[in-house]
């Protein structure tokens, strides 16, 4: 005799037919708390994407990448025209771009800045704003003392 088995992918209770359309209050607050999260979490990505903390990363790490393959005697010219412009932005008049031993630092607001450091056994020497144009950094290579 043989046994009738039965196969069943959805158990009966899933296509109920006698079931209310009732929502839970706990899945409007999970789908409530999911929505606040993510538009939360949209903004900060937002505000991060054009944000004075992106080019002090970026030009930290671009000037330390430069002054990498940079050889004593070169003269290195950036074009720094939207940091100037971010600076202005926060208010803020210091140095932006300075050079400490082997670390760059980039700063456009007054809470922040970004350091990176560079392995080339080279002096950076003191950058400067070009005041020809107004938005170009200079940068003297010398052979480290």
């Amino acid at each position: 005799m043989k046994k009738k088995v039965k196969s069943e992918i959805f158990p009966k209770q899933f296509f109920n037919k006698n079931r209310k359309g009732t929502i839970l209050v706990e899945n409007i607050i999970f789908i409530v708390l999911n929505l606040l999260f993510l538009t939360i979490l949209i903004f900060f990505i937002v505000s991060k994407v054009g944000g004075a903390a992106v080019l002090e990363e970026k030009y930290a790490k671009q000037i330390a990448l430069i002054i990498d393959s940079a050889k004593p005697g070169m003269e290195i010219h950036l074009n720094m025209e939207d940091a100037i412009k971010k600076a202005s932005d926060e208010n803020w008049n210091e140095k932006i771009v300075s050079i400490e031993g082997n670390i760059v630092t980039v700063k456009l607001r007054e809470k922040g800045g970004y350091s990176y450091s560079f392995f080339n056994d080279v002096d950076a020497g003191n950058p400067y704003l070009d005041t020809t144009n107004n938005k170009e950094y200079v940068f003297f290579i010398y052979e480290k003392k």
